[in-house]
């Protein structure tokens, strides 16, 4: 079951297009990591303990090889590899898969079965198709930083790698697609998947409401600038909590909870028009009533009206939290290297037949046998002339 029959080649580095070929690995696809002899930069991103965590995560169940593919001799080698591969994964600018032969016409010329997807920030076409990238700088040209923040403060940045991992699961999605209209009866597809285009698309309500308007929505903290209530607050003993209340039947349901249920009808909260107008009064309502009781009794008081408020956890909480738990959404994996590591499971989740991450990401050209003389079938002389010249 899942992806076992399929051979995947991950020509990429740092922590984003990985994560598409990591996928794969997780149910049961061969994964081959093609890495620089020197390594991937992301092997000395270290924490403060000293282990890289993010590349043992983002290069589990992978096979780790070194080849030098900028030398003519390892681009050869890449040849042999994708001549036996269903899917190549790479992130390299436009200018770099010309040259080395991996732009979409000679690639699929020469291998018309093989799925590639090219993950980079602004897409292999257009004015900035050379332009360096990160998943920050999709945020940022996308328009989400400027709506994130405070509406009198900077605009402000995800404190994790939101461009990154939305532009990932849009490569995974294409490399799905890919393989499926090849197998059935069509040949290789290659996509080219920007990071900016799916966080265009999580914007597209935003967009759309500007280009109609031409009125730019600003920064409005955790409020929308089109639906009332939405928001966080601090309770009585001082934590916090997230309110979203977009209907009225639920908002007629919170006011209820609060003790207040004439509120229901009062003119400036009857509809979402007069909510959004009178956001500060009803945050002074709702809010001094979430201010005067404990977190615990405020969750109640909404579970019981059916109302949308969750506590905000902090990172201890989250990794404690029954539900993830019971799911199961976590999960730990032991590492000979650095110990047990807790992280989100292989998604999605299959009761019958689940990801599983067999072995967080190995050591530089742990694999290096495996691969190339016992698949690749290398003779022993061969690979000691590759080894010699510093291919691989």
């Amino acid at each position: 079951m899942g992806l076992a029959d399929l051979v995947v080649l991950d020509l990429a580095s740092l922590a984003a297009a990985p994560q598409v070929a990591a996928f794969f690995g997780d149910f049961g696809a061969r994964v081959v990591k093609i890495e620089s002899p020197g390594g991937d930069p992301l092997r000395h991103l270290v924490d403060e303990r000293g282990a890289a965590v993010q590349w043992k995560l983002v290069n589990r169940n992978k096979q780790c090889v070194t080849l030098d593919v900028t030398r003519p001799e390892g681009r050869a080698v890449l040849e042999r590899m994708l001549a036996k591969a269903d899917v190549l994964v790479s992130a390299l600018p436009a200018a770099r898969l010309d040259a080395w032969g991996l732009e979409r016409p000679a690639l699929q010329a020469r291998h018309p079965r093989l799925v590639a997807v090219n993950l980079t920030t602004f897409g292999s076409s257009g004015p900035w198709r050379d332009r360096a990238g990160s998943g920050t700088l999709a945020e940022a040209a996308t328009g989400l930083a400027h709506l994130t923040g405070a509406a009198d403060g900077p605009p402000t940045l995800a404190p994790v790698g939101l461009g990154d991992w939305l532009g990932v699961q849009q490569a995974i999605v294409a490399a799905l697609l890919g393989l499926y209209e090849r197998d059935t009866g069509g040949s290789g597809e290659h996509f080219d998947v920007a990071m900016c285009d799916p966080l265009l698309g999580l914007m597209s309500q935003r967009l759309g409401q500007t280009a109609r308007s031409g009125v730019d929505p600003g920064r409005h903290g955790s409020r929308f600038p089109t639906m009332a209530a939405r928001n966080t607050y601090r309770t009585g003993d001082g934590h916090w909590v997230a309110l979203t209340a977009g209907t009225d039947d639920m908002v007629r349901r919170l006011f209820r909870a609060i003790g207040h249920p004439e509120l229901a009808e009062d003119p400036r909260f009857v509809d979402n028009r007069a909510r959004l107008a009178n956001g500060p009064a009803f945050d002074e309502i709702v809010g001094g009533w979430i201010a005067a009781h404990p977190r615990d009794a405020v969750i109640a008081a909404a579970d019981a009206a059916r109302v949308s408020l969750a506590a905000i956890d902090d990172l201890p909480a989250v990794l404690a939290n029954p539900q993830f738990r019971a799911r199961p959404t976590l999960v730990e994996v032991d590492d000979p290297e650095i110990g047990t590591v807790t992280t989100a499971a292989p998604l999605p989740l299959r009761p019958d037949h689940p990801g599983t991450i067999r072995h967080l990401g190995r050591h530089r050209g742990a694999d290096n046998v495996a691969v190339y003389r016992d698949w690749l079938r290398m003779d022993d002389a061969e690979l000691r002339s590759l080894e010699a010249s510093g291919v691989i």
